[in-house]
């Protein structure tokens, strides 16, 4: 019996909330249920006011057993931030929009150099996907080949992975994999297209709903975000895709800023968890006590 948990983004008092909510306990400094465990999707830092407690907090968990805590791409994001590139900066560059996305984590442990070090290291341990008692959990997007990658590698993400997962040109295959596992799939917008993201950046690509079959669809149908000048557009024939088969075991992710109106499952076996928590939206959780389908009324969330 688990409680899968969404994007968090330092909003630590929400996640207290959340887990009183749903019976959690802390005992002895540490959140416990008797019967469950939760297990995060990722996205612990960046943009809320409490990083340092929600590393703090899932952390003892994870380490008391009483939680699982996986990746997500702003704790990758993160570790390439740290790391100088051989061909100087650093792997991940150290832009403006860069430092603007990291600034809260960067902000908060100012003066707590070291803590933020040992975060990095036990933040590298953190597993990138997770399959659990027929349940299927990443940060971003399921895609079996992806998988079947990361099974083949032991051990924490290393300077190496990351090298090789910022070199499109000559590791596309990496490239592919952390990008797609953790940031989902994209489809490049017809030439002259594009949307604004909510962090003010234009954008030429736009993420799709990978679990979707695409035939017949539209571009409104299947991209998060489509502009309006292509939402009537059937999806090109080079991105057609059969997506997630309807009969595999059930996904959990979170990472997509979904509509803060009212959690709603995407499929019978699919379900996102990010609804806009750093928007003000809900901070969300799924229950899953065995169900076979997954099923709106296990949702729990707290504003």
């Amino acid at each position: 019996m688990y409680d899968i948990i969404g994007d968090i983004h330092g909003y630590c008092s929400k996640l207290k909330e959340l887990l009183i909510k749903m019976n959690y306990e802390k005992i002895n400094g540490t959140w416990k249920h008797p019967e469950r465990k939760a297990i995060f999707v990722g996205d612990y830092i960046d943009r809320g006011p409490e990083i340092r407690e929600t590393l703090h907090l899932v952390r003892n968990m994870v380490e008391a057993g009483s939680a699982i805590a996986l990746m997500g791409n702003h704790e990758f994001n993160a570790l390439a931030f740290k790391y100088h590139h051989p061909d100087g900066g650093h792997i991940r560059k150290h832009s403006h929009k860069n430092i603007l996305q990291h600034y809260e984590t960067i902000r908060q442990f100012h003066d707590h150099e070291s803590e933020w070090e040992d975060y990095l290291g036990w933040i590298a341990n953190l597993p990138l996907f997770l399959e659990i008692d027929g349940l299927r959990i990443v940060h971003a997007c399921w895609d079996d080949n992806h998988i079947d990658y990361l099974k083949k590698i032991n051990g924490p993400i290393t300077k190496e992975i990351l090298l090789k997962a910022h070199d499109k040109e000559n590791h596309k295959d990496a490239w592919t994999v952390y990008e797609e596992i953790l940031k989902g799939k994209e489809i490049k917008l017809p030439d002259g297209h594009f949307f604004i993201d909510k962090e003010g950046n234009k954008r030429t690509e736009c993420r799709t709903k990978w679990w979707m079959n695409t035939d017949g669809l539209t571009l409104q149908q299947y991209l998060f975000h489509a502009p309006v000048t292509v939402r009537e557009l059937v999806v090109p024939e080079e991105y057609q895709s059969e997506g997630y088969d309807v009969k595999a075991p059930n996904v959990f992710f979170g990472h997509y800023w979904l509509d803060p109106a009212t959690p709603t499952v995407q499929a019978e076996n699919i379900c996102c968890l990010d609804y806009s928590v750093a928007k003000k939206g809900p901070l969300v959780a799924y229950r899953w006590s065995g169900e076979n389908t997954i099923d709106n009324k296990h949702f729990v969330s707290v504003r």
